[in-house]
This record gives C-alpha cells, sequence and structure tokens, in this order.
C-alpha cells in the first residue's frame, strides 16, 4: 500500500441541506488522523483546506441544484489538487464537507486511471439529478455525476465524461433511495448491497464479493466514506442519519479487509457535522475507520 498521504480539507456545506459539515475537516483532524496515521508508519502531508464559501455570501439561482455555481468552482479546485496528489506518487486522502466534494475528488482520479473502481459506503444512493432531486442539495447527485448523469457543467469538470463506468460502482450499506434513484440503479444495473443483503449475507461476506468483484475489473479502488453509512447510534454526528445502519464493527471489519485487499489508492471521509455529534465521536469514529482501512492493527 502506497506510504506516503497527502490530506485535503474541503469544508464544503453548500451541497447539504444542514449547516455544520463545513466544520467535519476540523473535527477530524482534531480526532489526531495525522498523528494516528503516522503510528503506522506512513509519511503525512496535510495540505490544510481548499477556500469555499459560505452559503451567507452567495444566492441560490436553481432550486434543482442549490449552489450550483460555487460547488462547481470547488470541485473543479479540488479535481485539480487530487491530480496533482496522484502525480506526486501519494494517496488523496480528502476530508468534507458534504458528500458533493466526490464530483472533484473522482473527477481528479479519473484523470489517471481509465478503470477506477469506487466502493461507495453510504446510507443514500447519491444517484439523483436536477429532474430527480426531492431537495436540490448536490450532495445528493456525486454518483450520478461521476456515472455522467446530471448537470452538464459538473459532469464535464476535466472535460472528459463519464468519470467511472457503471460496472465499477459498488454501494455498500444503501438503506435510503429516492425513486429517481432506485430507477436509475435499475436501468445501469448499479452493484448495490443494502443493509438486507449485510444482514442476510454478512458484512465479511458482502465485502468478499465486492472486492472480488472490482478487483478483477479495476486498476485501483476509490473508498467514499459517507459516515451515515453507521448506525446513528455509533456515529450521531450526520446531517441524514438513518436508522438500521452499519454497526462500528461491522465497518471497521470491512476497512480491515479493504486495506488486505492492498486496492485502494485514495479516500474521503464526508457528511461528518460536529454541531450534531457527542463530544466529536463520528470524527474519532471516522479516524479510526480510515486507520483500519490503511492497514492499522492490534497486532
Amino acid at each position: 500500500m502506497q506510504k506516503d498521504i497527502t490530506i485535503i480539507g474541503v469544508p464544503m456545506d453548500l451541497g447539504a441541506g444542514r449547516r455544520g459539515v463545513d466544520m467535519g475537516p476540523s473535527a477530524i483532524r482534531y480526532a489526531n488522523l495525522k498523528e494516528r496515521l503516522e503510528i503506522s508508519g506512513y509519511d503525512v502531508i496535510d495540505l490544510g483546506n481548499l477556500n469555499v464559501p459560505t452559503p451567507e455570501t452567495h444566492k441560490i439561482e436553481s432550486e434543482k441544484a442549490r449552489y450550483l455555481k460555487e460547488v462547481l468552482m470547488v470541485n473543479k479546485e479540488l479535481a485539480d489538487t487530487v491530480s496533482n496528489i496522484i502525480n506526486e506518487g501519494r494517496f488523496p486522502l480528502v476530508l468534507g464537507g458534504d458528500h458533493s466534494i466526490a464530483i472533484g475528488t473522482i473527477a481528479g482520479l479519473a484523470n489517471h486511471k481509465k478503470n477506477l473502481g469506487v466502493l461507495w459506503f453510504d446510507a443514500h444512493g447519491d444517484l439523483n439529478t436536477p429532474e430527480t432531486t426531492p431537495s436540490g442539495n448536490i450532495h445528493g447527485m456525486p454518483l450520478a455525476v461521476s456515472l455522467g448523469y446530471g448537470d452538464s457543467n459538473l459532469v464535464n469538470i476535466m472535460g472528459f465524461v463519464p468519470k467511472i463506468k457503471k460496472e465499477n460502482v459498488v454501494v455498500i450499506g444503501a438503506r435510503d433511495l429516492d425513486k429517481g434513484e432506485r430507477q436509475l440503479i435499475k436501468d445501469m444495473d448499479i452493484k448495490v448491497f443494502t443493509m438486507h443483503e449485510i444482514d442476510r449475507l454478512g458484512m465479511a461476506n458482502v465485502l468478499d464479493e465486492a472486492i472480488e468483484y472490482l478487483k478483477k475489473i479495476t486498476d485501483g479502488i476509490h473508498l467514499s466514506l459517507d459516515l451515515d453509512g453507521l448506525e446513528p447510534n455509533d456515529a450521531p454526528g450526520v446531517g441524514t442519519p438513518v436508522t438500521g445502519g452499519i454497526t462500528y464493527r461491522e465497518g471497521h471489519l470491512a476497512m480491515e479487509m479493504l486495506a488486505e485487499a492492498d486496492m485502494l489508492i485514495s479516500a474521503e471521509l464526508v457528511e461528518v457535522n460536529p454541531i450534531l455529534d457527542n463530544r466529536n465521536k463520528t470524527a474519532e469514529v471516522a479516524v479510526g475507520l480510515i486507520a483500519s482501512a490503511l492497514g492499522e492493527k492490534l497486532l
């Protein structure tokens, strides 16, 4: 596994419906992210945060894609930053911020990996478009955008479409899907392990299947880890909690199996909302999970 990590924070809350996730990068850093990774033997550079506009300084021009211009601007910069990190031979670790930042992360990675695999840990599909969205919040659209669906400006970041192939995506932990998302999943035959499959098969079998599937068809895996994928009791500090999620131990088992597979080339942690948290519990869980994904072991 790559031993050089570059951290970049994206304090974005323009894509979400509730304020607070802009403080996510600070909360994750406060939970000793850098120190934890360095103990595992990584060389870690923290580039700080990208500059993200605050909602109070901008107007919503479309209720079907709220703060589109601002979200586009930040994701363009993030895509360039991630691409530069890959050029330097380092592992990009992106701290959100709401999940709309995945648009830029994946664009930057796909600039180098033409067969990029994506593991999307999330309670939601994030497969809405401006035509299907019930909220207009862009954090519900990044996976669709990366697949080539949605606003043309977002879809065309870095000048090529799509960023990822539909067969190279695996969603894990889904339990709250909108009507348009369910239809897109069926139309594109996207591989989704809902909580029903996790309950029936167990997390170990789900990860075994997902990893073996992606190993055969991709040239590297990006981990997009939304903390609302976890059970809210284990990760209370998220803006859109959904009961019945992945447990703390299931999450760690999944990350440990990812580390053993040695396929990760990048990761992002999103939707940590300290305002809604309990003594930074969710940020600490996020740090523990990414440490496991990057090979931290008890013995």
